[in-house]
């Protein structure tokens, strides 16, 4: 879709009741981890902000912001959309998705470069087959995960608006032709829209469950899965507060 910036008609902005965040933040798309996050946030000194459909904090020095829950690529683009109106530069996404490739199993980290949409916002801003994360930014957020003795894999992601209409045979081909490792609801949408809005944009996703298997193998539940959601998301507030 190429409609001229004069030809939209809706704009995200800034409003006077608004305050203005700092460039660097974290967007935790699921509502367990967004929840504790802004918590903790609140807790050490952090100030609460209104955020419509979502919620949004400050770290006491001001120099963070956590952002989240937002899940589906529609409502996590309508987050984002808002951060960088709001002075967003650097986003970090923590999120889950399920693996489609026999080497990666639950509770596997995966910081990923690029993606494959199956969601519809993509197509909106712009026509990149396969949006990428940043590069830069996904070295230092690689760095801080070695620093915590944190293991993690390479892998593109395909996100999708349907997670109950998921083919095993579809999701083969993606892994075979694509290279695709896993699926989620967010990623191809937050990249397209920082390409678009030239932010710096990564995200970190732990496998939640299996679907290379001939049954679905979900694992919410499972200890490795929650220990390791737990850590990650304690390395990040640690990084960023």
């Amino acid at each position: 879709m190429n409609s001229t910036i004069d030809d939209i008609i809706i704009h995200p902005l800034k409003t006077k009741k608004d305050k203005e965040i700092p460039p660097t933040g974290m967007f935790f798309v699921n509502p367990g981890e967004a929840h504790r996050a802004l918590a903790a946030t609140v807790k050490s000194g952090g100030e609460e902000l209104f955020l419509h459909n979502s919620r949004l904090s400050l770290s006491s020095d001001s120099c963070r912001f956590v952002a989240g829950p937002a899940i589906g690529a529609p409502a996590a683009v309508l987050v984002m959309e808002k951060l960088i109106a709001l002075g967003a530069r650097r986003i970090i996404m923590m999120g889950w998705c399920g693996a489609i490739d026999p080497d990666f199993s639950i509770g596997d980290i995966i910081v990923p470069k690029g993606a494959v949409s199956g969601e519809g916002t993509s197509k909106y801003y712009g026509d990149v087959k396969r949006p990428q994360s940043s590069s830069e930014g996904r070295n230092s957020l690689t760095r801080m995960l070695a620093a915590a003795q944190l293991p993690w894999k390479d892998g593109d992601i395909w996100s999708t608006d349907a997670p109950y209409r998921e083919s095993r045979a579809f999701l083969q081909q993606l892994c075979r032709e694509e290279h695709v490792v896993g699926v989620d609801m967010e990623f191809s949408a937050l990249c397209s829209v920082a390409s678009f809005r030239n932010i710096d944009f990564n995200a970190v996703l732990i496998v939640s469950d299996e679907l290379w298997s001939s049954k679905w193998n979900p694992g919410f539940k499972n200890t490795i899965f929650r220990e390791r959601c737990t850590r990650l998301l304690d390395c990040l507030l640690n990084d960023a507060l």
